[in-house]
C-alpha cells in the first residue's frame, strides 16, 4: 500500500470512530469535574450558590453530548441524561458511605476529607459508580471509558457491569480486578493485587455468570485470586493473601496458605530439588 493510499486510509477509519465513539479526553475532563463537583472545594474561595448552580447545569450539558455521540437520538440523549442526574444524590450518599468505611478500617486514614481526596481506592469506587449507573442504563462504550480512566489513574479496574454494595472498602487498591459479572455485597474489604474473574477466557456472552460473588462483610487480603461465576464467598468469611479459590466458601470461613519455616541449618537444596523431581518423575510414570 502506497503511502498516500494508507494516509486515506487511516483517514477514513478515524472518521468512523469519531462517528461511533466518544471523545476520550472530554469524557476524562467530565469524570473529573463531576468529582471535583460533588467531592473537592474550590482552592481559595467559595462558590456562590449562583455558580454551582451554573456548574452543575454545564455537567448535565457536558454529558448529553458524552451521551449523544453514542446513541445519536436527541430523545434518548435527554432522557439518559435527566436520569444519570436524578440518581447522582443518591451515588453521593453511597460514596460517602464508602468513603466512611475505608476511613473507619484503614488505621493511617485521619478524615474522610483525606480519604476523599487523596486515596486512590475511592476515586476508582467512585468512577465506577457513575460509569455503573450509565450501564445500567445501557448506554454502551462511555461506561468503559470512565473505569478505564479510573485504571490508569489508580491501577484499580473494575468493570461497570460489577454489582457493588455500601460501605465499600478498597485498600491501597493497585492491580484490584472485578470482572463484568461480579457481585459483591455490602461492607466488603479488598486489599491490593486482588482479582475476582473468570475461569477462562471465552468470547461468549451468552455463558451467564463468569465472575465470583462476594457476600457480605467478607475481607480479601493482598494478592488473592478468586476466580469462576459459580464460586461464592460466604459472609464473614476471611480470605487470606495469595490464595487461589475456584470452589465457594462456607460462611465465616478462614481461608489461608499455611506456611513452613525452616531453620537454614536444617534446609538442604540438593534435597529440596530432588524431592520435586521425584514427584515428576511419579506423576509421569
Amino acid at each position: 500500500m502506497s503511502a498516500n493510499k494508507f494516509v486515506q486510509h487511516l483517514y477514513q477509519l478515524k472518521l468512523k470512530n469519531t462517528q461511533l465513539f466518544p471523545d476520550k479526553v472530554i469524557t476524562e475532563q467530565f469524570i473529573d469535574q463531576l468529582f471535583a463537583l460533588l467531592f473537592v472545594p474550590r482552592a481559595g474561595r467559595q462558590q456562590s450558590i449562583t455558580e454551582f448552580e451554573n456548574e452543575y447545569s454545564s455537567l448535565k450539558s457536558h454529558l448529553s453530548t458524552l451521551v449523544y455521540d453514542v446513541v445519536h437520538n436527541g430523545d434518548q440523549t435527554q432522557a439518559i441524561t435527566e436520569n444519570f442526574f436524578d440518581e447522582l444524590p443518591q451515588l453521593h450518599e453511597l460514596l460517602l458511605k464508602d468513603a466512611a468505611a475505608i476511613s473507619a478500617y484503614d488505621p493511617a486514614a485521619e478524615s474522610m476529607e483525606e480519604v476523599i481526596i487523596a486515596y486512590p481506592g475511592f476515586f476508582a469506587i467512585a468512577v465506577y459508580r457513575f460509569a455503573h449507573q450509565l450501564w445500567q442504563q445501557q448506554v454502551k462504550i462511555l461506561p468503559r471509558l470512565f473505569t478505564e480512566y479510573a485504571h490508569g489513574k489508580t491501577g484499580i479496574d473494575i468493570h461497570p457491569g460489577a454489582v457493588i454494595g455500601e460501605s465499600f472498602f478498597i485498600d491501597h487498591g493497585t492491580g484490584i480486578v472485578i470482572g463484568e459479572t461480579t457481585v459483591i455485597g455490602n461492607n466488603v474489604r479488598i486489599y491490593q493485587g486482588v482479582t475476582l474473574g473468570a475461569l477462562s477466557g471465552t468470547k461468549d456472552r451468552n455463558t451467564g455468570k463468569r465472575h465470583p460473588s462476594i457476600e457480605d462483610n467478607v475481607i480479601i487480603y493482598s494478592g488473592a485470586t478468586i476466580l469462576g461465576g459459580e464460586t461464592v464467598i460466604g459472609k464473614n468469611s476471611t480470605i487470606g493473601g495469595n490464595v487461589w479459590i475456584t470452589y465457594p466458601v462456607p460462611a465465616g470461613s478462614l481461608v489461608y496458605h499455611k506456611s513452613e519455616v525452616v531453620a537454614k541449618k536444617d534446609f538442604s537444596f540438593s534435597d529440596a530439588v530432588n524431592g520435586i523431581l521425584g514427584k515428576l518423575d511419579t506423576a509421569t510414570a
